[in-house]
């Protein structure tokens, strides 16, 4: 099940910049992002885990950055992919190695 992003990156970024921004003027974290986050019309969490995911993508958090995690998406892809091919040649192959021995069988 795919979720429709409700707010583009334009705005989510927008509301990021505002938290970095504006955070020296609360006196946590968290109390910048409640502030700012009905001024987007997003739930504080939300907002939040913008903001963390920024930080990881700029390198001030420890964490799979967001190119990372779509590469890591993309290879278990292929992987899987590749082990069905995979699955479906040993399939064939053993299907002709009996059909082979069978013909000999015959003659």
């Amino acid at each position: 099940m795919n979720k429709s992003p409700k707010f583009s990156p334009e705005v989510r970024e927008r509301a990021v910049r505002m938290v970095q921004e504006h955070r020296a003027d609360y006196p946590s974290l968290w109390a910048a992002i409640e502030s700012i986050a009905p001024k987007i019309g997003c739930v504080p969490q939300t907002l939040n885990d913008w903001v963390k995911k920024a930080e990881v993508d700029s390198g001030q958090r420890p964490g799979t950055t967001t190119a990372d995690a779509q590469r890591i998406k993309e290879l278990e892809r292929e992987v899987k992919e590749l082990r069905r091919a995979n699955d479906i040649l040993k399939t064939a192959s053993a299907f002709f190695a009996q059909a082979e021995l069978d013909r000999r069988l015959k003659s």
